[in-house]
């Protein structure tokens, strides 16, 4: 999981750099029988998550993220987030995750685009109280909806439901995963098209 958290922390900066250099101007179009469908988007989004601990409390967790989608086929996307919430966690906790998947997206309806995705990755938490760190796998379940406001830009919101698998459960209290869900609202621009 170190290699996939070091190529988030190297790939997500290093494409929004590629966002800030000017695209060249073409005059003609590309007959779309034979255009490339391969596109890659970058984005940020913010997010508000019940954290799951304490265990049932409905505490929430707010913070950030980037992400980036390699648009592979006409319906087929691969995905990946890196997310931090340092806000409003319980005495203190925080989370964070990075994650990489495949996205599935539906026929488009106008403007809009609907989607599911599954995806795996790690999710970290920070204990209250100085209890400690520890990191988890993490299966990341979820769908959402991109609404198209102009040919290189989108805005998402969408719905994630992360299961970490063999989290711990603490004296006097019942075992449990940790299974954090919530809203991500965000924003996405097109960076390369090949």
């Amino acid at each position: 999981m170190d290699l996939l958290r070091k190529f988030c922390c190297i790939a997500m900066p290093l494409a929004f750099c590629v966002t800030l250099l000017p695209a060249p101007a073409q005059a003609q179009v590309v007959p779309s029988g034979f255009e490339s469908r391969h596109a890659l988007w970058v984005g940020g989004e913010c997010s508000t998550v019940s954290a799951s601990f304490p265990y049932q409390s409905g505490q929430h967790i707010y913070g950030c993220g980037a992400f980036a989608d390699l648009h592979w086929t006409p319906h087929l996307d691969v995905e990946g987030d890196a997310r931090w919430l340092p806000f409003g966690g319980f005495a203190g906790s925080t989370e964070s995750n990075y994650l990489v998947g495949p996205r599935y997206i539906f026929s488009r309806f106008g403007k809009f685009q609907p989607y599911g995705k599954f995806l795996l990755g790690e999710g970290t938490i920070h204990y209250p109280y100085q209890i400690g760190n520890n990191t988890y796998f993490a299966l990341a379940p979820g769908g959402g909806l991109n609404y198209r406001v102009a040919r290189r830009l989108t805005v998402r919101a969408e719905y994630e439901y992360q299961i970490w698998l063999n989290s711990p459960g603490f004296a006097n209290e019942p075992d449990h995963r940790l299974k954090p869900n919530g809203f991500n609202l965000g924003v996405s621009y097109q960076v390369l098209h090949f």
